[in-house]
C-alpha cells in the first residue's frame, strides 16, 4: 500500500531579451532552485519575436514545470519568483518594456485566484504563442482550467502569429 502523496504542479515562464540571454535564463532556473523550488522539467529554449509592445530586442522564452508535494503557496512562490527577477536585474520601470529576466507564474495545479498581487491562471498565458508552445512540449494534455481546454488545442486555435522557434546557439 502506498502513501497517499498529493503531488502539485506549477508552471512557471521564463524570458529574456537583455544581455545574456541564455545565460539569464538559466540564472532563474538556479535562482528558483536555490529559493527551494523543485524543478521537474525544463522545455525547450525557444527564440521569440516581442509582441504587444514597442520594437526591441528578440527574447529567449522557456517554461519550467515544478512538481512537488511540499511546494509553497502560489503568493509565497510569486514573492520568491519576484525576489528572484529583482535579483537578477529586472527593473519595471515601463510595461513590456526588455528585461533581464522575467518570471511568470502561469498556472498552479487547478487553482483560480484574482487578487492585487496574483491572477491564476496567468491571464493572457492562453493568447501568446511563446508561453504555449514549450508549455505543450511539456504538457500538451494539461486543461486550462477556466477555459477547459488543452494546452495543445489552445495552442492550434491561436490567432497569435509571431514567430516562435526553437533556439540553436
Amino acid at each position: 500500500m502506498f502513501p497517499y502523496s498529493s503531488i502539485t504542479n506549477a508552471y512557471v515562464g521564463l524570458g529574456s531579451n537583455l544581455g545574456d540571454r541564455a545565460g539569464n535564463l538559466l540564472l532563474g532556473i538556479r535562482g528558483m532552485l536555490d529559493a527551494g523550488l523543485e524543478i521537474s522539467r525544463v522545455s525547450t529554449i525557444y527564440e521569440t519575436e516581442p509582441v504587444e509592445t514597442f520594437p526591441q530586442p528578440v527574447f529567449l522564452n522557456m517554461v519550467a514545470e515544478l512538481s512537488s508535494d511540499v511546494l509553497p503557496p502560489p503568493e509565497k512562490m510569486m514573492a520568491r519568483l519576484l525576489r528572484i527577477e529583482y535579483a537578477l536585474g529586472r527593473t519595471r520601470e515601463a510595461a513590456m518594456a526588455p528585461r533581464t529576466i522575467d518570471l511568470d507564474l502561469l498556472l498552479y495545479s487547478d487553482e483560480t485566484q484574482n487578487t492585487e498581487f496574483l491572477t491564476l491562471p496567468h491571464p493572457r498565458f492562453h493568447l501568446r504563442r511563446f508561453v504555449l508552445t514549450p508549455l505543450a512540449e511539456l504538457a500538451p494534455r494539461l486543461v486550462h482550467p477556466t477555459l477547459n481546454i488543452t494546452v495543445t488545442d489552445l495552442l492550434q486555435n491561436l490567432e497569435d502569429g509571431s514567430e516562435v522557434k526553437r533556439w540553436h546557439p
